[in-house]
This record gives C-alpha cells, sequence and structure tokens, in this order.
C-alpha cells in the first residue's frame, strides 16, 4: 500500500486497509480481464537490498524473534512451501531493462528506538522523521544508505499512527531529501495486538461485526489460530509481506500498478487481499495447512518457523499465486 493511496479493489471504494477485514469476508479473486496492472517505466528494486529495521517503542524480544525469522526467510532455504519460494512471484516483475525484482536481502541493521524519539502519536511524514533520527543516532546510528536500503519501522502496540486501526495497518512509500537528506524507499508496519487486531491482525483475530456470525454449516465463525502463537506479531508478518512485496516492484510509486492514478494506486499485493489459498473468496481464506495446535499457515521459514502470508498478483498467470496453491 503506498502512502495515502485508494485501493481500486476495495469494495465500495473503502481505503485498502480500512477495509482489511471486511474484504476477508467478501473477497473475491479479481478476474484477469478485470486487472489492468501495467508498467509505468519507474524503477523495481534489482540490486540486492539492505534492510535496517528500526523497533519504535517498546518491544519484547519473542515478537521481534517472530519478524527476524520472516525477513531472514526471504532470501534464505526452508521446506517447501517456503517464504522465499513465495517471493519467487514478486521477482517476476522487471524494469525497463528486463532486469527482475531482487531476491536477496540481508538484514544490515537495526536499531531500537525505546526512547520513542518522536512520541508515542506519530503522523505518517513523521515516519520519515524517525529514519532521519536513527540515520543520526548517537553513537551508533543507522548507516544512510540510498543506493541498496530499505528502511523498515515497526512500531510497538503502545504507539498510535495517523490512520493506524481506520484506514491503514502500514504503507510504503519513499523518503523526502528534505527530511532524510536523500530519497530511499521505506515501509511501515504498527503491532496491532491491543489496538484493532481484528482489522490489522486477520484471520488470527474477527472485527467485532463477525463475532457470533454463523457459517454456511451453522458453526460460528472463529479465528485461525496463529502460526507462532501471537497474534500480533503474526499479523504484522503479513502485512510486512504485503509492503515488501510493492515497495520492491514499485519503490517510487512509478512502476508497477493497475489504474490510471498514480495517487491511487492498486498494487501488487493490493489486488489479492485476503487470499491465502486456493479457493479463496466469500470470507474463505482459502486452503491452508494446521498445525497440531490448529495453527493455520501457508509457508515455511527459517529456525522451523511457519508462517501465514497473503498471496500476490502473478503477471505470468495472471492471477493471485502463492506457492501452497493447489493447481
Amino acid at each position: 500500500m503506498a502512502m495515502g493511496k485508494m485501493s481500486r479493489s476495495c469494495l465500495l471504494l473503502l481505503t485498502f486497509l480500512s477495509c482489511f477485514s471486511v474484504i476477508a469476508f467478501s473477497w473475491q479473486q479479481p478476474r484477469p480481464e478485470t486487472v489492468d496492472l501495467a508498467y509505468h517505466m519507474g524503477p523495481v528494486l534489482t540490486s540486492p537490498v539492505n534492510v535496517y529495521t528500526i523497533w519504535y517503542g517498546h518491544w519484547e524480544a519473542a515478537p521481534q524473534g517472530i519478524i527476524r525469522d520472516f525477513l531472514l526467510s526471504l532470501s534464505a532455504p526452508s521446506p517447501s512451501p517456503s517464504v522465499a519460494d513465495w517471493w519467487r512471484t514478486v521477482r517476476l516483475y522487471t524494469d525497463q531493462t528486463g532486469s527482475n525484482v531482487t531476491g536477496s536481502f540481508v538484514l544490515a541493521g537495526e536499531l531500537h528506538d525505546s526512547t520513542y524519539s518522536h512520541g508515542a502519536a506519530l503522523s505518517r511524514l513523521a515516519i520519515q522523521s524517525v529514519i532521519r533520527s536513527a540515520v543520526a543516532a548517537h553513537p551508533q546510528p543507522l548507516p544512510l544508505d540510498p543506493r541498496n536500503g530499505l528502511y523498515l519501522v515497526l512500531t510497538s502496540p503502545d504507539v498510535e499512527v495517523e490512520d493506524f486501526c481506520r484506514e491503514v495497518c502500514g504503507f510504503h512509500y519513499f523518503t523526502f531529501p528534505a527530511v532524510v537528506g536523500v530519497t530511499v524507499p521505506y515501509a511501515w508496519v504498527g503491532h496491532s495486538g491491543s489496538q484493532c487486531p481484528g482489522m490489522c491482525a486477520f484471520p488470527f483475530a474477527l472485527p467485532e461485526y463477525m463475532v457470533g456470525v454463523r457459517n454456511a454449516s451453522g458453526g460460528g465463525v472463529r479465528a485461525l489460530g496463529a502460526p507462532n502463537r501471537d497474534v500480533g506479531a503474526d499479523g504484522m508478518v503479513s502485512v510486512i509481506a504485503h509492503e515488501l512485496a510493492e515497495t520492491s516492484s514499485d519503490p517510487l510509486i512509478n512502476a508497477w500498478y493497475a489504474g490510471d492514478d498514480p495517487a491511487a494506486p492498486a498494487e501488487i499485493a493490493d489486488l489479492c487481499v485476503g487470499v491465502y489459498g486456493s479457493g479463496a473468496g466469500s470470507g474463505y481464506v482459502g486452503s491452508v495447512f494446521k498445525g497440531s495446535q490448529g495453527e493455520a499457515y501457508n509457508l515455511h521459514g527459517v529456525n522451523g518457523r511457519r508462517f501465514l502470508v497473503q498471496w500476490v498478483w502473478n503477471p505470468v498467470k495472471r492471477t493471485c499465486f502463492g506457492p501452497n496453491a493447489m493447481d
């Protein structure tokens, strides 16, 4: 999701992540003939990416470990279907030279902003100021890396961000030289565990309007089990995956997106919100795996981790696709 955009895929033209949970129960995979995804001649991230993570606020070690293992899994081998397998769909996108999106990610640095350097309530633009502070921090700043850097700002459960839980669960954009000093891609994702799990940690939590709703067989609709038993962190993983896929294929909001308005692009993950497996639609997330404790997942990662990550649009198959597909 690009900063401030309106997704054309959302019902009733609601903003994309404001209908994150709504679409989960009403989403239908788009028909190929209705998707006008096009390349707009801008760059994609073709070089190896250095990921710089900024942990803003108060973070416990356990959720950090879940998220860190997901990021490590983007390039590391894991049992199939793996996170790296999932990323192969993103790699199908190319720039005007024919170069593909990179498959190489390095966790190049982390900074813990546990002092809430810009307060516990942030505007969207303030996320760039958080990055500026991180690259100027004393005594160990993050590198300012305009060539290969991607900055990932993750806010803790007690941090409020403008439009978080109302319109967005995360977004990506690029920094302004007037704020950070250079133009570099970044993404922000919030921890929704205590603020809005039914919206931003779906399908591991249900929105209020779904509590008590009966399904087609007469039973109650239930949330799925979180694969790492952490609703907030497991929910963040899928949003992080969503934003990384779009940051890599549309870093400056002038590369791969559907629609005619660059201020309101529908990017490659927007087209597949709520789709996690084959047969997804009408409130069904699709065919996914279940662990012995009822935890739902569709991907394997490093260190024995399992993750549930939404699919992205495959430009070759012209449909939403993931490595756990049954066909």
